[in-house]
């Protein structure tokens, strides 16, 4: 991507949540050991890879049908919001620069969205705990569309919202399933580094039309321009 026509190419910026804005990846890891050892199973890492981009009822349908957990969907689904919101308010920052870098979007007056597989509840906790709510024209999420990442449902949604083609948004996303989920919609894709997902750095670096390790990379290569 060559990045000094992002002000004549792009008219959005989206970005995903868990592990593109938030350092919070972490987090998932600790509520599933926590949530299935009240059922008596153990925590298999396996588990974050086959579960990666479902939307949160898409996830919780798999953890019953799974774990035969003997609740319905909305109180696994509610469990799973109280103690990520919990995580979400105490325990979860931003990735380094965020603020600098919706800073510079917002200044060159691009539209700016999160797209995520959370519940409206967790996406709001963490940004209104890291005071950037309002730095979001927007919050979509995958239980608003028919599929999850990585089918560009969410994105599409997003762009439908934002009043913006999808040719002319720009996708911000630290897994494979998000980069194709943007790259299904038409979207030019950067791959942000997260350690959750370092393993598939050279799978990311293969989708996107760009890869940086932090917001504060990108911000130095448009200043170079």
């Amino acid at each position: 991507m060559r990045l000094k026509t992002l002000n004549s190419e792009i008219d959005a910026v989206i970005f995903d949540l868990d592990g593109t804005v938030a350092d919070s990846m972490w987090m998932w890891t600790d509520i599933d050991i926590e949530y299935l050892s009240r059922f008596g199973f153990e925590f298999d890492s396996q588990l974050q890879i086959d579960i990666a981009g479902m939307s949160i009822l898409e996830t919780a349908v798999y953890f019953k049908e799974k774990y035969q957990i003997p609740l319905t969907l909305d109180q696994i689904i509610g469990d799973w919001v109280r103690m990520s919101i919990d995580k979400y308010r105490h325990e979860v920052p931003l990735k380094e620069k965020t603020r600098e870098l919706l800073a510079f979007f917002r200044s060159r007056g691009l539209k700016t969205a999160i797209a995520s597989s959370n519940a409206i509840e967790m996406i709001e906790a963490c940004l209104e705990a890291n005071s950037v709510r309002d730095q979001f024209d927007i919050i979509v999420t995958s239980d608003q569309v028919k599929r999850g990442k990585p089918w560009p449902d969410v994105y599409l949604y997003a762009a439908e919202q934002l009043g913006v083609s999808p040719e002319r948004c720009l996708v911000f996303e630290d897994i494979p399933a998000g980069i194709k989920a943007g790259n299904a919609a038409g979207m030019k894709t950067i791959a942000v580094y997260d350690k959750f997902s370092e393993k598939e750095d050279a799978e990311k670096r293969a989708l996107a039309d760009l890869y940086v390790h932090d917001f504060g990379e990108f911000l130095d290569l448009e200043a170079a321009i």
